[in-house]
């Protein structure tokens, strides 16, 4: 039997917070052990939830609310269907094992209590957003994730490049976040109603309202600045200065998740509108080459990861605006998939630097008899990645063929863009790969040895994981990824998931597209990545230098001011 949803609440609410104010101290009395102690709780929420998924996906919904402000209309609830379960179950499910992976990743560290308390903080104010039924309950949690990652990201406050990018990811979200504060005004005020189960049903009434526009652009500008959307883009590589349990956390379940789930969320409220398809299609697709075309320039591990998490984040926006029973569950695939991969690529980046002392592909080679544990977990996660079977990400990439465009033109673009943005990020996965692990070996810093069990334990089950849920396709479609389909629609959504090959079908030729051109990409790397350098070098300054600007404005005007 499930845990009740008022059960539920009483286990979620406390349970991360708890545990953060507990950090500190369990780490005082047993060192980075800790970690293994604290993981139990997000195992936990893990478990409990996952008691969910039959019932979500027999169509029974969990609804649960508590009256918070009475006078204001307020309440305090929580959501239970297929959108809200898939991410909470992998927030959670990756989270557990990033703490464990913090535990040996700092040790030694002096603040390695406080990294984790807020680690734990940061999950549970994510497990919060999107749980939330309530649209100010959505944007306590949204903001709470901002400044958790504030914190995360200039963990080493002796850095200034830290600080820095610490500022910027703040500023940035949070001003979206006030924009999110602003929509949920208006919404109200429109529809006369806080809570996002009962949007679906006031779309009309929305649609009708002379806020509407104002409204949609609100939720545009705070989800494209949590989800890193062009032009919005640029705070996330300077992320890169959180260590690495951040960034994988980040990059894959955490924070700039979250406008992604905003926009499907909101999807059967605005998916008619064709502002709002519009939009979300173009910005997609421009993020999506954005973020592959910038990973070639990048020869660190992380940037090239974040690079690429920026076209995947694009993709998912492009899929939620291309919208449809295609588009939503390859929204719903992909999100998974790159969950996945991209939190196991993450950790063995950290395993790698925190081994040999290098993160630069050009300075790494034949690190796999040193670190063949690591190299087998680079290896799934690049498979995933790369889109081949018998993986998750083969399966999430034919969904993603399958989407029609909306117009004859947009039939013959949307085709070449989705395969040249994908053949990008397989080459990218095919450099993750190859360069570090294959080859001779090449001196480093420190002398490579195999990973600690803790740092081993995450990408290995990581990427195990993504062969896992496709190898079992039929339960995989039908619990987890129809009903976070169903809930972007609106209604039903059937999945066809398989590895059976249909040669008049063209999504299998444009998966071999993909692959051919990721080869021809990869051989030619080292060519590619002097070029976009040189052609595309000027923009990331130039995004950094409107930011001070716009920062150095906003200060001046408050000198004036006060």
């Amino acid at each position: 039997m499930p845990v009740s949803p008022d059960m539920l609440v009483a286990l979620l609410s406390p349970a991360p917070f708890v545990a953060a104010a507990l950090a500190p101290a369990l780490t005082r009395a047993l060192g980075h052990r800790a970690a293994w102690l604290l993981a139990l709780v997000p195992l936990a929420i893990f478990a409990a939830l996952a008691t969910f998924v039959a019932p979500v996906a027999g169509g029974a919904a969990q609804h649960f609310a508590v009256s918070w402000v009475p006078s204001l209309g307020l309440d305090f609830g929580i959501t239970i269907d297929g959108l809200s379960l898939l991410f909470a179950l992998t927030i959670a499910g990756i989270g557990a094992l990033i703490i464990v992976y913090s535990g040996a990743y700092l040790k030694g560290d002096p603040a390695e209590g406080r990294f984790l308390a807020t680690m734990l903080l940061f999950m549970g104010a994510m497990l919060g957003l999107v749980l939330s039924d309530g649209l100010v309950a959505l944007y306590v949690f949204w903001e709470m994730t901002a400044v958790t990652s504030y914190l995360l990201i200039g963990h080493d406050r002796t850095r200034l490049a830290a600080r820095r990018a610490a500022l910027q990811a703040l500023l940035i979200t949070v001003a979206g976040g006030l924009c999110l504060l602003l929509a949920a005004v208006l919404i109200h005020a429109a529809a006369d109603t806080w809570s996002l189960a009962d949007l679906p049903g006031k779309a009309a009434t929305l649609a009708g309202s002379g806020l509407f526009m104002p409204i949609v652009v609100l939720l545009f500008l705070a989800a494209f600045t949590k989800s890193a959307q062009f032009p919005f883009h640029f705070w996330l590589p300077n992320a890169m200065e959180a260590p690495t349990p951040v960034s994988a956390y980040l990059h894959s379940a955490a924070m700039v998740q979250a406008g992604v789930y905003l926009l499907a969320r909101l999807s059967p409220v605005f998916s008619g509108q064709p502002v709002w398809t519009g939009v979300l299609t173009v910005i997609g697709g421009l993020t999506f080459l954005w973020g592959a075309v910038g990973g070639l320039r990048q020869a660190d591990l992380k940037q090239m990861l974040a690079h690429s998490t920026i076209s995947s984040l694009g993709l998912l926006v492009l899929l939620i605006g291309i919208g449809g029973e295609v588009g939503a569950a390859g929204a719903a695939a992909y999100f998974l998939t790159h969950a996945l991969y991209k939190a196991g690529f993450f950790l063995v980046a950290g395993l790698i630097d925190h081994e040999t002392g290098v993160r630069d592909i050009t300075a790494l080679g034949g690190l796999r008899e040193k670190m063949a544990l690591g190299f087998i977990a680079a290896v799934l996660a690049g498979l995933s990645m790369l889109g081949l079977p018998p993986t998750l990400g083969y399966l999430a990439k034919e969904a993603i063929y399958a989407a029609p465009g909306p117009e004859p033109l947009a039939e013959l673009l949307l085709p070449a863009v989705l395969v040249v943005g994908n053949a990008i990020l397989g080459a990218l996965a095919l450099a993750l790969v190859a360069k570090p692990f294959m080859g001779p070996l090449v001196p480093t810093p420190k002398a490579p040895q195999e990973g600690p069990p803790a740092m081993l334990l995450g990408p290995l089950l990581l990427g195990m994981a993504g062969i896992g849920a496709a190898l079992l396709v039929p339960s995989t479609a039908g619990l987890l990824l129809a009903p976070a389909a169903t809930a972007i629609l609106g209604h039903t959504a059937e999945l066809h998931m398989g590895f059976g090959l249909d040669l008049c079908d063209p999504a299998p030729w444009l998966s071999v597209a993909t692959w051919l051109l990721s080869a021809v990409i990869f051989w030619r790397l080292a060519l590619l990545r002097a070029i976009t350098r040189r052609i595309e070098g000027t923009f990331p300054a130039m995004f950094d230098r409107l930011f001070d600007a716009a920062l150095s404005g906003l200060l001046a005007f408050a000198a004036a001011g006060t």
